[in-house]
Formats: C-alpha cells, structure tokens, sequence
C-alpha cells in the first residue's frame, strides 16, 4: 500500500449551534449586559432620591427663610452672614472643632494603647476584648443618661472624691460651664475606644512579627520597636480610625443631648446641636438649614485634609 493510499483521520466536526439552539446574537448578549444592571435600578433611584435629591433640597434651603409652613423668600448668604456674626454660633463652631479633635486624638491614642496590650498572649484577652468594645455597641442616649447620674453633685463620682479626701475637686460637673464639655469628651472618648481599638487590632494581625523580632535582635527597644516598625505598619488603619474618628467627631449629638442640652450657659453647644435647636424647637428651618450645610462642608474639608495627612507614599 502506498503512501498515498493511507487513511488520513478525518478533521473532528465542530459542532454548530443554531440561533434556535441557544446561540447568542450580539444584539442578545448587549441586551443581556444591559439586563444585569436591572436588578440595581430599584435601589439606585432609592439612594438618588433619599440621600442625594434630599440633601440638594435640604442644601437649597439654607439660602431662604423659611420657617417650616408657608412660602419663603430666597434670601442669599444671609442666612451665612448671621451665623458669623453671631457670638453663640462661633462658640459652637469652637465647641464642634475641640470636641472632634481631642476625642479624634484620645480616642486614638488610647485605642492603639489597648490593641498593642491585647494583641499578645493573654488568657483574659478574649474577655478584655469584649467589654473594651462593649460601650461601641450600646446605645449612646442610654450611656449618656447613665454618666449624667454620674456626674450629678450627689453621683457617685463626687461621692468618691469625697471618700477619698478630695473635696475640693468636688464640683457640679455638667452645670460648670468650665468642666462641661471636658465631661461630655471624657463619654465621647469612652465609648469611641473601643472602636478604634478594634481597628488597630486589625492593622497589628498585618504586622509581620519576623520584622519585630529581628528589630529586637538588633537592640531596639519596646519604643523604638512601636516607633519604627508598628506606627508605619498601622498607616492604613491610622487613616481609617482618624477619618472614621472626625466625621463622627464633629457630629456628637446624642451625648450632649442628653448630658447637658448644649448648656449651661451654650458651653456645650455644637453646630449640630444648634441645627436641632434652630430648626426643630424655633422652627427656623433656613438657618437650620444654612447650619446643616456649613458642618457638611467642615467635614468634607477635614475629610480630605486627613486623608492626605494620613495616605502612604505614592508609588514610583
């Protein structure tokens, strides 16, 4: 038999799919893009229309004078020039500003503290764990309830004092226009560790413990050690507690409201607390809502701002 006369093995058939037998045109598959997008649409017109349509509405607001029933009149920046030139406004802005910072700052510093502390080989860790984070969780109109008994003249706080030989430090904590506010931080710092702690001891899960220990071989401290190998390692969870820290930060509402009021005297009083004040009890709802967008706008600002101070090198 010659070579020609060899049987060749046949090419296997492609098997070819009809339209009818499930073959997609490209018009189909278009159509089909364009159908997984459907299921999204319910939820996105929900979002435009709650969050972005309400906030343009309630922003438009802050530039008239309305009071909540009837018509307005559009009145420009006044409403803005009345809040600067008003004394008690400046002094909620100040309030807003010291009481966002310093809770940013100790809230921090002590929930990198305890996650450092928690982070190593603890019996009790799993417990202690819990109840740092516990006051995250509870409600913070109940907890500020709590801590105004506390704080009262007869509370346990100066009942404390005075059991210990401290009565001159005995005071009435929330009704001094001195202590107030530093009163309502200590409770805002409280209840804010526990958050930050717990984002700190996901930053130190990341931190590989072979750098620590070969830092340590080479005769690094425990300072330098937390100084030059976790601090820059924690970045990433730095710039998420900070960030997270500040919007919240300069919207405390609950705890004043239900320790002080805003008082005595406006030494309590925020810009959030002047919005409900304005626009909810004086029916002011213009210059409740020319407040409103001014605290939107502090936060964006310091938003940004934290977020360049905090971000890691660009990459080359």
């Amino acid at each position: 038999m010659t070579t020609s006369q060899l049987p060749t093995e046949a090419p296997a058939a492609v098997p070819r799919r009809r339209n009818g037998g499930g073959e997609r045109t490209p018009r189909a598959n278009s159509l089909l893009k364009l159908g997984q997008w459907w299921w999204a649409v319910p939820g996105i017109l929900m979002v435009v229309a709650v969050h972005y349509a309400a906030t343009a509405v309630g922003a438009s607001m802050a530039f008239t004078n309305w009071t909540g029933i009837g018509s307005f009149e559009w009145i420009g920046l006044r409403n803005f020039q009345r809040i600067f030139s008003d004394p008690t406004k400046l002094l909620a802005l100040r309030n807003t500003l010291v009481l966002a910072f310093a809770s940013v700052l100790l809230s921090n510093l002590a929930g990198m503290v305890l996650a450092m502390g928690l982070n190593r080989i603890l019996k009790t860790r799993f417990i202690l764990r819990t109840l740092f984070f516990m006051p995250v969780v509870l409600s913070p109109l109940a907890t500020s309830y709590i801590w105004k008994f506390i704080f009262q003249l007869d509370g346990p706080l100066n009942s404390i004092l005075e059991a210990i030989g401290l009565d001159s430090l005995v005071r009435p904590w929330l009704a001094d226009p001195t202590w107030a506010l530093w009163a309502v931080l200590l409770v805002v710092v409280w209840q804010n560790t526990g958050f930050a702690m717990v984002i700190y001891m996901s930053g130190l899960a990341a931190v590989p413990v072979e750098v620590e220990e070969a830092a340590a071989i080479d005769g690094a401290n425990m300072l330098q050690r937390i100084w030059h190998v976790t601090i820059p390692a924690l970045r990433p969870a730095i710039a998420i507690a900070t960030t997270l820290g500040i919007v919240n930060g300069l919207r405390i509402f609950d705890q004043i409201l239900a320790l002080t009021g805003g008082g005595p005297a406006n030494a309590t009083s925020t810009l959030a607390t002047e919005v409900y004040k304005q626009a909810f009890t004086l029916g002011n709802f213009g210059y409740g809502a020319a407040l409103a967008l001014l605290l939107t706008l502090i936060i964006l600002v310091f938003a940004v701002i934290q977020q360049r101070l905090t971000q890691g090198p660009s990459e080359t």
